[in-house]
Parts: C-alpha cells; structure tokens; sequence
C-alpha cells in the first residue's frame, strides 16, 4: 500500500474513534456508590442506565452488590442483580455478598442472591461457610434457604466448628432443628474438644439443649478438662439445662474443677427447683465439697485453676449465698443443720454472709444460737457490721436484734460495738438505730427488746 493510503487509512480511523468518544459520555461509578450508599433505587438505577459497572471494585475489594447488601434493601440488591452484578466476588478479606447477607441475617437477600446463583459452599479463608454464618445469626429461613441451595450441613471451619455449632452456640432453636433434619451431626467434635450440645448449654438457652437431647446428642460425653456436660450447664449458671440433664444419669457425687458436686452447685446458684431434683435423684444432702475430679487444663472460658474449697456441705453453699428457698429444700431433703465447718462456721454464720433476711431468719430457726462465733469470735453480728452495706442489712440486724444478739462479745477484733464504731458511716448509724444501747451486755439485749416489739 502506498505511504500516502496508508497515512488517509490511519487519519480515517482516528477520525471514526474520536467521533465516537465524543459520542459517549464518560461512566460515572462513583454516582452508583453515592446512590447505593445513599440507599436511593432511582438514583441507583439511573446510574447503571449511564453504563456504571455494577462489578467495578471499591475500597478494600468490596464490589457495588456487596456495598447494596450492606444497607440491607431488598430491592435495591435485585437491581444490581438485574444489571448482571456478579454475586460470586469477594473482597479484600475473602467475604462474599452472601457471607455479609448472612452475617447481616437479612434472609430476603439471601435468597435474591441464591436466585443468582450465589456459590452457597464458597468458604471465607479460615474455612467459614456462609451456611456457617447464618448459622450463627440465626435466620432460620435463611438456614432453610441454603440447605434447600445444596449447602452442606457439616462442613467445618479452620476451628473444627460446623453450622450446628455455631446455630447452638447463639440458642437459634429453628436453625438447629432445621440443620439437624438436614442431616448435620449431634455429636460432631470441635477441634476444642466441644460437641454441639456443649455450644447449646454455653448458649444458656434451654431449647436448644433440649433439642440436640431429643435428636441423639451424647449426654455422656466428657468435654476439655473431662468436664461432663452437666457440669458444664452449672459452671454457666444455666440451670434449666441441668434439669434437662440430670435425668441422663451423671455420677451426682462428681466433683466440679472447683470440688463441688452438682448438689452444691446447684444450692449455690439458689436453684430450689434443681436442688429438689438432684435430691429425688439420689444426691446425699450432706455431702462435702473436697477435691476436685477434674483434670484441669488451660481452657479460654475460666483462664486460671481455682483454689481448692474447703469441706462444705449444701446447706452452707446455699445459705452463704443468700438463698433460702434452696435451704429450705436442702432442709427438707435432710441436709443436717448442726453441720460445723473447721473453721466454726455453721448455717447462722454462713448465713450472714449471704446478705438474706430471709436465710438468716430460717439458719435461726434451725440452728437458733444467735451468739455462735467462728474461731476468730466473730458472731453473725460482727459478720453484718464489718462489711459495707447492703440492701438486707438493717432487716438482717433487726433480725438479730429480735433474737437478742450480744453487742459485746470480744472477737479478735473487737466487739461488734467497737467495729461498727469505726465502719462505715452508713452501717454505723444502721447500726445505732437497731442497738441503741449498743455497748450492752446483757443477753436479753434492751435495744432489741425494743425493736422486737415494733411492728
């Protein structure tokens, strides 16, 4: 071709794209991410009408759909779908549009995005499914919705945690029951050494205990530190779970990593109900805490072992906590109320460590000695007015005033006269008000005569 064609050829060509150029307008993504993140669907549509890239990559990796996913708009995220937004990208930290759909339990955009063909067993690095993570958030159609897509019930994370676990672990009922039809499995084990009926009792909602109970859970098996799940449902005060457990025939005389039994744990907690069932299940009433079964290991939930208790039955458990009804069925199932513990502490001075009128007055009724003392001397009067206040103290001393307590009684620190005298001021005046001759020594203490006969 000669030089002089070749040269027209080459200005023709340049000539047809520069009309052209001036022809389009330039595409404006940033008028897309304002108008998504402004949650605005005339404004969003307006801007994929101009030719803005539904696929275009924003900050960190994120993509327009996973930014519409975000403000949790239904509608605005079938737009985007509609303009062919790609729902497999992820972003800069591996995060589909559908993980973010799921964490943010949105189930209506999840299934626009499964309608998309969403990959439902594309994993997050550590190894999290999105079925995973709805899952643990909870929206029980969403988890329908996958399962319904293919997502597999049992597919584990970096941790070893499968969707069941992590649905145990936040107490969503429907999303266990929903997994465990699809098959998942209820005595799975996390590389913690946790199966799913750990994470349910962890979770401290008892339908969810209930419900990996009923569909085959191992009730016998022994978690980190050999600990047994009912052991575990009293270390997390969750005591309705207990009750759904001890029917499974635990050993009741087991010792806990701190040395108590079930029985113990249970009076401590002031759980009346679970303390009447662990007595009709055969629990001895007086039994004492003492060293622990448990072979400890460092485990993130309790950090350090606890220091050994000493012997103590129940009924003390039960009154140095302040739970009187629990002491009245400790009682009731034969607990001895006599008990006296190494260091001279029985039921009346466990109880005025309790900070319960209630339980101080039924430890009078059995144990009726007003003026036992500890081997310090301190009597449950000079228990009350050593401490700070609290909302039972003056029902506590008036207590103890209508059983005539002695102001005077010598402790290795004084009487309890001279320690309220330097206390705080507050216990100080309470309690000048319930023993106004407050250095008194006789038995029958005036001042509590007197407040005795108020109504």
């Amino acid at each position: 071709m000669p030089d002089r064609a070749r040269i027209a050829l080459a200005l023709a060509a340049v000539a047809l794209w520069s009309g052209s150029a001036q022809a389009r307008k330039p595409v404006d993504n940033d008028a897309l991410v304002r108008a998504i993140s402004a949650d605005d669907l005339a404004a969003t549509q307006a801007a994929l009408a101009a030719h803005a890239d539904p696929n275009a990559r924003l900050d960190y990796g994120a993509t327009p759909l996973a930014l519409a996913v975000n403000t949790q708009d239904p509608a605005l995220v079938a737009v985007l779908l509609a303009a062919h937004a790609r729902p497999n990208t992820a972003d800069a930290d591996g995060v589909t549009p559908l993980a973010l759909a799921c964490e943010l339990g949105n189930a209506a955009i999840v299934s626009h995005l499964l309608d998309a063909h969403a990959d439902v067993r594309d994993a997050a690095p550590d190894g999290t499914t999105p079925l995973a993570i709805c899952a643990r958030f909870g929206p029980a159609e969403a988890v329908a919705r996958m399962l319904a897509a293919g997502a597999a019930p049992d597919t584990p994370d970096a941790r070893g945690q499968t969707p069941l676990m992590w649905a145990a672990s936040g107490g969503h009922v429907d999303a266990v029951a929903a997994l465990l039809k699809a098959g998942a499995d209820a005595n799975r084990v996390s590389k913690g050494g946790f199966t799913p009926l750990f994470f349910a009792i962890k979770s401290g909602v008892p339908a969810a205990t209930a419900a990996l109970l009923a569909a085959g859970a191992k009730a016998d098996y022994r978690g980190p530190e050999n600990t047994s799940a009912l052991q575990l449902a009293l270390y997390q005060h969750n005591y309705a779970a207990a009750a759904l457990l001890v029917p499974y025939g635990f050993d009741l005389a087991a010792r806990d990593r701190e040395g108590k039994t079930p029985l113990d744990a249970a009076a401590e907690g002031g759980d009346a109900t679970l303390v009447k069932l662990l007595l009709a299940r055969g629990a001895d009433a007086n039994a004492l805490s003492g060293p622990s079964t448990i072979q400890w290991v460092t485990e993130a939930n309790f950090g350090v072992a606890p220091p050994p208790v000493p012997p103590t039955p129940p009924l003390l458990w039960a009154a140095q906590s302040g739970h009187a009804e629990a002491m009245a069925a400790l009682i009731a199932g034969g607990a001895d109320p006599h008990f006296v513990a190494a260091d001279g502490t029985n039921v009346v001075l466990a109880a005025a460590k309790g900070g319960s009128d209630a339980a101080l007055r039924l430890a009078l009724q059995v144990a009726p000695n007003v003026d036992v003392a500890n081997a310090t001397g301190f009597t449950a009067l000079h228990i009350l007015v050593a401490g700070r206040p609290f909302p039972d103290l003056a029902a506590m001393l008036r207590t103890l005033a209508a059983h005539h307590a002695r102001t005077d009684l010598k402790s290795k620190y004084g009487t309890a006269a001279e320690i309220a005298g330097k206390g705080l001021n507050e216990v100080k005046a309470i309690f000048a008000e319930t023993f106004p001759d407050g250095a008194g020594a006789n038995p029958a203490n005036r001042g509590g005569q007197q407040l005795a006969a108020r109504p």
